[in-house]
């Protein structure tokens, strides 16, 4: 183990190390990687068209919500707009390791939060508390991570390929399961009731407001991420 006051480094060996040991989360994503891709092809996207969306979005479960609410033509605004609002969380996650990354500017510092998703974050958390000194870890378990994300979403394109699966299939409602079951886990207990019930009662009136659109999702995202931010605000102020 660094000693915890020796400077932080940028190295090939802690880019090797977090290759390594984001070898195990390889497995987790693949499932969500298939399914993606599947989706993809159901919706009408080319091989070539997923694999872009996968290599220049990367991020698992905004592409999914993008997925499940892609139409013929597509509402571009809801789209982006919702993919957006799923990944603000990244916002507040990147400045939990400015001890490695306020060390460095330029390419070092933008590939590694462009690679940067839930799992290599937790990784580099968790190794940034233990005393580890080299900010590379992340880019290393970053960089496994989206080379197996891009190659399952476009296998998931070729097996809905060669399934020839028709327009409404079951199969596709996999795209929704696998994102309620990675909200599932954003659960934290009673405290987040409040702004759960805001979200789904917001989008649950939107949808009846503009019938046919996906706005709903949009609204219900953000009355819901309004409310836990107003929720929080006053915790920090009784506290």
């Amino acid at each position: 183990m660094e000693n915890r006051t020796s400077p932080v480094v940028f190295t090939r060996a802690g880019f090797w190390r977090g290759v390594q040991q984001a070898l195990p989360a390889v497995i987790g994503i693949t499932p969500f990687g298939l399914v993606a891709g599947i989706t993809g092809q159901g919706v009408g996207l080319s091989l070539g068209e997923i694999t872009l969306m996968s290599a220049t979005v990367y991020a698992g479960a905004s592409q999914l919500v993008a997925l499940s609410i892609w139409s013929h033509p597509p509402h571009l605004l809801a789209v982006t707009f919702a993919a957006f609002v799923v990944n603000l969380r990244l916002a507040l996650m990147g400045p939990v390791l400015s001890p490695w990354l306020d060390k460095f500017r330029g390419w070092r510092v933008w590939l590694s939060l462009f690679l940067m998703v839930d799992h290599n974050w937790a990784f580099s958390v968790r190794e940034m508390n233990a005393g580890y000194r080299d900010a590379a870890y992340l880019l290393g378990g970053g960089s496994m991570l989206y080379i197996a994300w891009v190659f399952t979403t476009a296998a998931g394109h070729l097996m809905g390929s060669a399934l020839h699966l028709p327009p409404g299939h079951p199969l596709f409602f996999a795209a929704l399961a696998a994102f309620v079951a990675v909200l599932a886990q954003m659960w934290r207990g009673l405290g987040d009731l409040l702004p759960w019930v805001v979200a789904i009662v917001v989008a649950v009136v939107m949808a009846q407001i503009l019938p046919g659109t996906f706005w709903y999702i949009v609204a219900g995202a953000i009355a819901g991420s309004i409310t836990g931010g107003v929720r929080d605000h006053r915790r920090r102020q009784r506290a």
